[in-house]
């Protein structure tokens, strides 16, 4: 058995606790895991989005590839204005849809390759009955974006799924956004969230699909997203095993 009074909280967490020290700083190997840490974060958002993968991966449920007014990652990071406009020459097509899916590279590529399509998976069959239209692909899109798609595609929500910046130790964190009545100008305070979608370590795509739904269906009822809608459910995700 071992006596360190810290193994126990480690192994419950992926913070860094109780990492010793040599002399007035870390141990070699605790910083070489930190400069490791810092260099999958940094990756993870300068690495593009492998778009084909992504449409090949959704099927038939795929529909375009469309592009925010950046021209490219070094814009994109310095102007989060450009980022969530669509450019001119989108070719989205206007109908009658209940929801637009839109999938966006964000912070994190990694975090869309290893989970976006399986949250697709999870959340539609859960979504009976809506017209949804077909999923958007977005390149170099920051989360209000999904607000000038969906007007485009006239859809009375939109569901954006986008990587999150890059924690220490979450390099691959995908993150849900919700608004009703999507359109150019809406505010961040009119959204609702879910975060951390990333097995094992964060929310499961069962536990965020059925959030989702729930929230999704609210807000059709209210006729309303964010500050004044509430996930008024009780259960907890499951903790790793």
């Amino acid at each position: 058995m071992s006596t360190d009074p810290w193994e126990t909280l480690r192994a419950a967490t992926r913070a860094r606790v109780g990492l010793g020290r040599a002399g007035d700083g870390l141990s070699t190997p605790e910083n070489l895991r930190l400069a490791a840490a810092h260099a999958q974060a940094r990756d993870a958002v300068h690495a593009p989005l492998d778009a084909d993968a992504v449409v090949a991966a959704l099927g038939e449920r795929a529909g375009p590839v469309v592009h925010s007014r950046v021209a490219d990652r070094t814009e994109y990071l310095q102007r989060p204005d450009l980022g969530r406009r669509l450019a001119d020459d989108h070719g989205l097509e206007r109908g009658d849809h209940d929801l637009a899916v839109v999938i966006a590279d964000g912070l994190s590529a990694r975090a869309v390759h290893d989970h976006a399509v399986a949250v697709v998976d999870a959340l539609l069959p859960r979504l009976e009955g809506w017209s949804v239209a077909p999923v958007v692909v977005a390149q170099q899109a920051r989360v209000a974006l999904g607000d000038d798609i969906a007007a485009a595609l006239g859809a009375r929500m939109v569901l954006v799924l986008i990587g999150e910046r890059p924690g220490m130790s979450s390099p691959d964190s995908l993150g849900a956004y919700l608004t009703f009545d999507p359109r150019p100008g809406r505010l961040d305070s009119e959204r609702n969230c879910v975060s951390n979608i990333r097995p094992p370590d964060g929310l499961t795509y069962d536990g965020a699909a059925e959030v989702l739904a729930a929230l999704m269906t609210e807000s059709f009822r209210l006729g309303l997203s964010g500050v004044g809608l509430k996930d008024t459910g009780t259960a907890l995700p499951p903790v790793a095993g």
